[in-house]
Parts: structure tokens; sequence; C-alpha cells
């Protein structure tokens, strides 16, 4: 029996999809559940599963094509068996097997275990063998900038020696490339997004610096404690989506958006906490964070993180959001203005702890130190309320038992 494989539906914001890569090709086997192809939508990559057992027997649109929900991608015979592959002939025969197609051998090579899918579909383009790229990520896997790299070297190739000495000259240098990548849908969307917040809102940032002394103090008590009980690590993290939900509560405003000539005030606190792939930048929502333990915080970001990085993280789990927070520190940023996550009307930026002397009681000690920033959407927050809405964070991280007392 024919089963067709069709565009599954996407959500309402999501328009149509760009078909990545195919993981099958007609005549082989496919049993259910499995992977058949990459759809790359504006913010995840959705895989496209087998419904049923059986064999691939057409694929109605090439990679590389737009589509939309209910478009056909391919037919399955179900319960049918693919043929066994015709044997190589003997040596000494007098002929030649055929030599394999360049894109079929990328393909036999690649290893889509090691390679995310924005680093399969560079390997596809450009007929790369994915064993024979190194990955720089954990376990080996093939980030985008591994296989950009790998593809920049393929074409790269050597000038011949000059028959005669070289004289002087004015024009380019001989041997300049210039590698020509398209934008992935989420670059593009990312690129898109900025500008709009860029030009629909009027942004502003304050700045403010925090002692992060109390909270390195009690992660240092409870840390071994509380990965024992609850099974995860006790971050920096939920220290500040906690302290985030504590200012917001004071400062409902920064909780708000902008709709037309409305003001829509947000009655739940949900905090996007933005994650960098090998995609981009994306960021999940912790759901009610307000009702979260910080061991909740800890496992949902810690779980955010690793499906972002494998790709399996759904539309519904980037969609929506009332505040966001980004931390360039990680990457060693000192001091930053994020841009907000439109429609939201603020952001927290976290950024690189480090010793500072500051004058303690009369006395100057070595303190760890962070400068903050808040980028807010000046139309409906005023510096007012903007500056004390950071001064908020800043109380309760410099005294985190604030967090616990509610105060």
């Amino acid at each position: 029996m024919s089963v067709q494989i069709r565009v599954p539906q996407l959500p309402e914001s999501v328009a149509d999809a760009t078909l990545v890569a195919w993981r099958k090709e007609p005549g082989q086997a496919v049993t259910r559940d499995e992977n058949l192809a990459d759809l790359e939508t504006d913010k995840v990559v959705l895989e496209v599963p087998a419904p049923a057992n059986g064999v691939l027997r057409e694929i109605a649109v090439p990679s590389g094509t737009t589509v939309k929900s209910g478009d056909l991608l391919a037919v399955i015979d179900e319960g049918a068996v693919a043929e066994p592959a015709a044997a190589a002939p003997a040596a000494g025969n007098g002929k030649a097997p055929p030599a394999a197609s360049a894109p079929a051998a990328a393909r036999s090579s690649a290893e889509p275990s090691k390679a995310g899918p924005a680093a399969r579909r560079v390997i596809e383009e450009n007929q790369l063998a994915a064993g024979a790229i190194a990955g720089s990520a954990p376990g080996g896997r093939i980030t985008k900038t591994d296989a950009m790299a790998a593809a920049a070297a393929a074409s790269a190739k050597p000038a011949p020696a000059p028959s005669t000495p070289p004289t002087e000259s004015t024009g380019p240098r001989v041997g300049r490339i210039d590698q020509r990548v398209p934008m992935t849908r989420l670059r593009a969307r990312i690129a898109e997004r900025m500008v709009q917040a860029q030009s629909t809102q009027a942004l502003l940032t304050t700045f403010n610096e925090v002692d992060l002394t109390g909270v390195q103090e009690l992660r240092a008590r409870y840390k071994d404690a509380f990965e024992k009980k609850h099974g995860a690590k006790l971050g920096f993290m939920s220290f500040f989506v906690k302290a985030s939900v504590e200012a917001l509560k004071r400062f409902p405003v920064v909780n708000a958006s902008v709709e037309k000539a409305d003001i829509v005030y947000h009655e739940y606190f949900d905090i996007g906490v933005a994650v960098s792939t090998e995609r981009g930048l994306i960021v999940p929502i912790l759901r009610d964070a307000d009702a979260m333990s910080f061991a909740d915080v800890e496992k949902g970001i810690a779980d955010y993180a690793a499906r972002a990085r494998k790709g399996s993280l759904a539309l519904e789990d980037l969609t929506g959001g009332t505040f966001s927070i980004t931390n360039g520190g990680v990457f060693g940023s000192l001091m930053s203005t994020p841009i907000v996550n439109a429609p939201q009307s603020a952001i927290l930026g976290m950024h690189k702890i480090q010793e500072r002397p500051m004058v303690v009681d009369g006395q100057i000690k070595a303190r760890p130190m962070m400068y903050l920033a808040v980028t807010y959407d000046h139309r409906i927050i005023d510096g007012r309320d903007a500056v004390q809405f950071l001064v908020a964070i800043k109380d309760c991280l410099e005294d985190p038992g604030r967090l616990l007392l509610g105060v």
C-alpha cells in the first residue's frame, strides 16, 4: 500500500520551510519513525519521520525546495522489501566496477550522528566526505564552522609556480578567495528580527555592576548538596532568572509589550534564556518561571541547551516569552548592549565575572564583579523604571537571601 509523506502542519507564525536534505534515496528501505528528511524553518530544524516500515518509492521535491504545510514530499510502499544491491563484478572479468558519483560518495561517507543539520547541509552542497572532517565539538561532532572550513580548503587550489621572477604589481593579490554561503533560514530570521527591533522600538540601554560575592559563597556552600539532591548543577543562571522575576513583579511595565496603540501587561513570567548553537542564537522559554524552583530552572536550562545543540527543540519551546536574558560573559564579553527580542520590551545582558578592586567598609578589596545591562523600549519604559528595575536585580544578587524571603 502506498503511503504519502507530507509536510507536517506548521504553526501559524511559520509560513513555510526549506527541505534541507533527504536522508534516504528511492529504493531504500525505511523503518517506522526513522528520519527521512530535515525541514528548516525560521526557528528550528524539524525531522520528517517515516510513518511505517517499507521502501521509499518516490521523492516529490528535491533538497533546497521551499515547502508549505501539507505539500507532498515522498511516497512509501508500506510493507515492501528493498531489492538487494547488485553485487560488484568479480575481479578479472575484464569489467571495472562503475565509479560512484561524487554526491553518492559524499553521502556514503557522511555520518549524520556526527554532524548537525546545518553542517550536513554544507557537507552535501559541497560534496564533502564527512568522515574526513575533524569535528571540534564534544564527542567529535562536526559543526557548521568545521564543514565550512573543510569546504574552503577543498576549493582552494595552489597557484602554479611562476616561470619567470615575479614583478612588482599594484593589482589585487593573486589567489585570494571569497566564499559565498547562503544564509540559513534561522540566520536570515535573526537578521530580520534584529533590524525590525532597531527600526520599530526606541531602544536605550542602562548599566550597573553587581558584586557576586554572596552568590559565589552560597554556591560554594551548597553546590555539592544541591547536585546530590536535585541531579543538576547549581549555576549562576538560576540566580539571575529568579532575581529578574522578582524585579519584574515590582516593575510590571518591563514585563509588558506594545500591541498597536495598547500596552499589554503580561500577568505571567515566561523568561527566555539565550542559547548559542552552531546555527545561531536561539531563545527557548522557561514557562511560569515565578513558579519554578532553583532546581527547576537549572534543569530546564540544561535540557534546552542539550536539545538546542542536537537540533531537537520544538517550535513551542521558542514561542512567546515576556522577558529575555542573554549571557555574553561565557564568551568573555565584559560589556555589551543587547538587542530586545521583539515584541518583548526589555532584555537583561549578563557579562564576564572579573575580580576588581572595590571599596568595602572603607577598605579596598578584590571582589567578583559583573557589569549588567538592560536594553529597553523607551516608548513604554521610562528611564526611572529601567534603572530601578536593574537596581532591584542587583539588590537580589548581592543579598541572595532576598530571593528566598521575597523582600
